[in-house]
């Protein structure tokens, strides 16, 4: 490891599995202080037993569509850190509808978490990051909110909106050098995605031209860059981490 992210302060959401969980691991041993967000109480006891030694993890509990909650996550990284370095917006939630399927309480549902909430996460972040002059924030965007993808019109209309999301708080926040950026995932190995049945894994495999489905890791290393001071001179970009993914 080259402790790319040496002490730097940060607060990344969905911890507790999948990509989320790589993320904290990998800022972790690149030697970061990592609040880590969770909905469930006591999903992250056993990754931070693994790391007590270094006391990096400070596991924060609660729903990102808890504005309260939100609130105080920010203050008490606030109280005891006097800064934040790197916001990573990674939790987010996949239903897909076909067209004729859509109903207003799935376009509520996948919103309120995946476009609303992160827009709190931002403002939030800007507070403390604009007094310092300084911060990364890095968003999960996806390749369905680049490209679209038959059956995931909602889903993809969330992604989408964090692209846009993206671009624009890059091109506001730029003044008091905090860069935006998003990470846009292809098919990744995760028990999410796993979960549409080995044949559809196979099928989607085969538009992958590298391949392989991503790995976790593979996320996690392109947000270690995005948060490190290598893209210190980067900002408003979708960085697509899908192995050459037709869809």
């Amino acid at each position: 490891m080259m402790d790319l992210l040496k002490d730097k302060v940060c607060f990344v959401t969905g911890t507790s599995r999948g990509i989320g969980a790589a993320i904290l691991r990998r800022f972790v041993e690149e030697g970061a202080i990592v609040y880590a967000n969770a909905r469930t109480e006591g999903s992250l006891e056993s990754v931070c037993e693994e790391y007590t030694c270094q006391g990096r993890i400070i596991p924060l509990y609660f729903d990102i569509t808890d504005e309260k909650a939100v609130k105080q996550a920010f203050l008490t990284i606030k109280k005891e850190q006097q800064k934040l370095d790197v916001l990573v917006n990674n939790a987010g939630i996949m239903k897909d509808a076909l067209i004729g399927m859509i109903n207003k309480k799935l376009m509520q549902e996948i919103f309120e978490v995946n476009v609303f909430a992160m827009m709190q996460m931002i403002q939030l972040a800007n507070k403390l990051m604009s007094r310092q002059k300084s911060g990364s924030i890095i968003n999960m965007a996806s390749i369905v909110g680049t490209n679209g993808n038959s059956g995931q019109l909602v889903y993809s209309a969330s992604k989408g909106a964090v692209v846009a999301m993206t671009k624009t708080a890059a091109k506001e926040l730029a003044s008091d050098n905090i860069r935006v950026n998003a990470v846009a995932p292809g098919m990744i190995d995760t028990d999410m995605f796993r979960s549409i049945g080995e044949t559809k894994v196979q099928e989607n495999l085969e538009r992958i031209k590298m391949g392989r489905l991503g790995s976790p890791d593979d996320i996690a290393n392109a947000c270690v860059f995005l948060a490190s001071d290598l893209s210190a001179y980067i900002s408003g970009q979708i960085l697509g981490v899908d192995g050459v993914t037709v869809i």
